[in-house]
């Protein structure tokens, strides 16, 4: 069992940074490849990013690569996503996500889910 805590979301002016961190119980978290997904007002949730167990290999939606890094730290069980250049349209509910299979960008193949962490993006 893994549970999974979100952090670090809030209000940002467009152009802005955000850093949310996703904090994991459990030994075995470096075992699991991670994910964070999103979801805003209306929509369905969409992929954002995921890593590898080892960080080795990362993933990202088309409309934040380049702007997003996501990455870990597996002695201290926990997975960031680092957001530059935030839009209105990255105002959603962030959640991150483990699993036990290789790092993907479909939220069925994750196991286990966090709570979510809001942002925002406006002026």
């Amino acid at each position: 069992q893994v549970q999974l805590v979100e952090s670090g979301g809030g209000l940002v002016q467009p152009g802005g940074s955000l850093r949310l961190s996703c904090a994991a119980s459990g030994r075995t978290f470096s075992t699991y490849a991670m994910g964070w997904f999103r979801q805003a007002p209306g929509k369905e949730r969409e992929f954002v990013a995921a890593i590898s167990w080892r960080g080795e290999s990362t993933d990202y939606t088309d409309a934040v690569e380049g702007r997003f890094t996501i990455s870990r730290d597996n002695a201290k069980n926990t997975v960031y996503l680092q957001m530059n250049s935030l839009k209105p349209e990255d105002t959603a509910v962030y959640y991150c996500a483990a699993g036990r299979g290789p790092h993907t960008p479909f939220g069925p193949e994750y196991d286990y889910w966090g709570q979510g962490t809001q942002v925002t993006v406006s002026s």
